[in-house]
């Protein structure tokens, strides 16, 4: 099993260095979640599935190298607070190649 370590920082500003699985088919809202980043219900209303945007985070460093998908850029174009590092975290999945990957969880919608 080969974990990862991803910097995450909460709403309120707070930095989370965590461990993820990338052998359970876990993407970042699940990690999110799976650590309690943020409240119970504001994140991942839709369950992943690209509908919602509460998942929405910054990416800030240049570790993640995958690009917006269709459906989530359909998404982010409706979504608020979106900036040009805007990306769905249950769009992105976890793999060995985002070891070091920084992210900030994105204001509620």
């Amino acid at each position: 099993m080969t974990d990862v370590t991803i910097k995450i920082t909460d709403r309120n500003g707070v930095l989370h260095e965590v461990q993820a699985p990338t052998d359970m088919n876990m993407n970042v809202m699940e990690l999110i979640r799976s650590y309690e980043l943020a409240e119970e219900g504001t994140i991942g209303i839709c369950g992943g599935m690209a509908m919602c945007a509460s998942c929405q985070c910054y990416v800030l460093n240049d570790v993640l190298k995958s690009e917006r998908n269709d459906d989530e850029e359909a998404m982010l174009s409706e979504a608020y607070h979106v900036k040009e590092n805007s990306r769905l975290g249950c769009q992105i999945h976890l793999t060995e190649d985002l070891d070091g990957l920084e992210i900030e969880i994105a204001p509620e919608q």
